[in-house]
Formats: C-alpha cells, sequence, structure tokens
C-alpha cells in the first residue's frame, strides 16, 4: 500500500496517512514501505503522519499511545462493528507505536456511532458503501480535522480496507416485497385494482 500511495501521488508522500488498525499489519507495511523508497531514492519528501484509527470499544494502540507505553496490553471486553479492528493486543503492537511516534503522527479511537454515521453519509454523498473499519477512519479525520490536528492544507489519504456488504447489519434498509396476494397498497394503504 505504501508503494501503492507514492506511485499515484506522482512519487511523493502525502502529508497524513490514515489507517484502520486492528493487528496493524497494514500500518507497519505501509511504514516501511516508506522508508524504503526513501533509502532507495523513489522519493525525497518529508515522511507523512501515521495515523492509527481504532474504534472505542476496542481501543489497545490508542490507550498505549496516549499513556506513553512502548507496547500495549490486552483490551478486556473488546466490542465493536467494525470487525477488522477488533483486535485486544497486536503482535506488532510495538512496530505501530514506534511508526506513528517517528512519524509525528496520532492514534485516536472513535465511537461505533460516529463511524456509522459515516459510513451511511458517504454512502449517501458519493454512493460508496466503504466498510466500518474505513468509514472509522472517516469519523477520525473528521474528528481530528475539529481538534485542529489535520489543517486545511494538509493532504491526507483516507484508507478504506474493505467493502460495507460484507456487513450487511451496518445499514437498515426497508426493502418494498410484494404481498403472498400480489395486491400493492397505494400510499394511503388502500388496495389498488
Amino acid at each position: 500500500m505504501g508503494y501503492e500511495i507514492a506511485e499515484q501521488l506522482g512519487w511523493r508522500m502525502p502529508d497524513v496517512i490514515v489507517y484502520p488498525t486492528g493487528g496493524g499489519v497494514g500500518l507497519i507495511g505501509i511504514d516501511k514501505a516508506i522508508s524504503e523508497l526513501l533509502e532507495l531514492g523513489w522519493i525525497r519528501d518529508k515522511l507523512p503522519r501515521l495515523v492509527a484509527v481504532q474504534a472505542e470499544g476496542c481501543a489497545p494502540i490508542v490507550e498505549a499511545y496516549e499513556s506513553g507505553a512502548a507496547e500495549s496490553v490486552p483490551f478486556p471486553d473488546a466490542r465493536t462493528v467494525a470487525f477488522g479492528i477488533t483486535v485486544p493486543k497486536a503482535l506488532g503492537d510495538f512496530l505501530i507505536l514506534d511508526a506513528v511516534r517517528r512519524t509525528d503522527g496520532t492514534a485516536i479511537a472513535v465511537s461505533d456511532a460516529d463511524l456509522l454515521t459515516e459510513q451511511r453519509a458517504l454512502a449517501a454523498s458519493d454512493g460508496a458503501f466503504i466498510c466500518p473499519e474505513g468509514a472509522a477512519c472517516m469519523a477520525a479525520v473528521k474528528q481530528l480535522r475539529e481538534s485542529g490536528w489535520l489543517s486545511a492544507s494538509d493532504e491526507v489519504v483516507v484508507l478504506n480496507t474493505g467493502a460495507g456488504l460484507k456487513y450487511p447489519e451496518t445499514v437498515q434498509v426497508d426493502v418494498p416485497t410484494l404481498p403472498i396476494d400480489g395486491v400493492i397498497p397505494d400510499r394511503r394503504g388502500h388496495r389498488r385494482t
């Protein structure tokens, strides 16, 4: 993903990369790719700030980041609608924390309510039904912008790691069905003949 981001941006890096973080292998890989690209001389600009996004119901990386710990502790009773980031203790937590701190990034947790709101908003505005993990990143960007951590001039890459179709329970749909008798009532509930 790190190579793909650089290539898509014309062999440069954005100011910030926001990634949904459960086990953290995506964020670790992006960090490794950026280091390799710098060593190869394929990119020359500063490192992007890396942001690890978690759900409030499972935020061991965020807790470790905020406490200054080098690694996380298992998160008790982990729960979130974003299954892909429900990882109570990442094996590579120390690598995630190092990457976030070394790049002057951050770790942030969002509520399930906020990520579901962002998932619905993006589907309504752009027609993209993203996964809850990607929606968590959108909610995080909103919070980081409101707090001033992100500025209007920052170029931000927000990663979505899956399709919302894998999570049908995250969206309520009232699909009209044909009644058994085959007669569809009109808007007032009267039978049409």
